[in-house]
This record gives C-alpha cells, sequence and structure tokens, in this order.
C-alpha cells in the first residue's frame, strides 16, 4: 500500500525515513496507557523520532484540525444532508470525539513527524536487510 509514500508512514505508523520500524510503542491506540508513548529511534534504521524538547507541540494544531474536519463532515453529512436536528449530533459528536482522541493523538504526531522526514530508499535497503538477518 503506497509503500515509498508518506501516507504509508502515516496509515501505518512505521518510521517515515525507512518504512520498516514501529513508531509507537504499542499499536493499540486505546492502550490508555501507553497510547502516547513512541520510541526513541527506529529499530531498523536508527531514525530519532524526539528531534528535539517540545518537537509534537505542533501536532496540536494538527490535532485539532483533524477533530474540526471530522465535526464539519459529520454536521454536514447529518444535518445539512439528511435533515436531522441538530442538537442531537451536536450531543452525539461529543463522546465520539472522546472516542477518537487517541486515533486523532497519533495521527497528528505522525503527520507532524512525517512534515519534516522523508522516506530514503537506501535507509530503507539498509533496514530491509536487517529484518532479514533477523528473520534468518
Amino acid at each position: 500500500m503506497f509503500k515509498g509514500t508518506k501516507l504509508y508512514s502515516i496509515f501505518t505508523g512505521k518510521c517515515p525515513k525507512c518504512h520498516e520500524g514501529k513508531f509507537f510503542k504499542t499499536s493499540n491506540p486505546y492502550d490508555l496507557k501507553r497510547f502516547d508513548k513512541i520510541n526513541d529511534r527506529c529499530e531498523h534504521c536508527g531514525e530519532p523520532f524526539m528531534k528535539e524538547p517540545g518537537f509534537y507541540i505542533g501536532s496540536m494544531y494538527i490535532s485539532y484540525a483533524l477533530s474540526v474536519a471530522f465535526i464539519v463532515v459529520t454536521f454536514m453529512l447529518f444535518v445539512v444532508y439528511l435533515g436531522l436536528d441538530i442538537y442531537p449530533v451536536l450531543y452525539a459528536l461529543i463522546p465520539v470525539l472522546l472516542l477518537l482522541l487517541p486515533v486523532f493523538f497519533r495521527l497528528a504526531r505522525i503527520i507532524w513527524l512525517n512534515i519534516f522526514v522523508s522516506y530514503d530508499p537506501q535507509r530503507a535497503k539498509v533496514a530491509q536487510r536487517s529484518v532479514e538477518e533477523k528473520k534468518g
């Protein structure tokens, strides 16, 4: 699926440099004790995920944009297109947004990192070799 693109890294939660290593310590966004924990470095290519202190503060803006986009699309679908009453839709959006918070949080972080780090085919080859060596 689009390997070599930023979309691949974003939707699979893989290292943006080699597309092999895991970005988050756990793949479950609803593991509420660890959903926000990221690995320090890619285990395959060594790319550091924590660029500097406070690096991911900018991802708050992306998380906000994801939430607003979700609200607008949902509002347009249910209120404008289907003609439902506005208040039940708004009341239903609050718990849905709370349930999607860990997903949006993680998406925002990986999107933010992908803005600054691009795929490197050479590192991907080295990472692929290290994966193959570990297997066999």
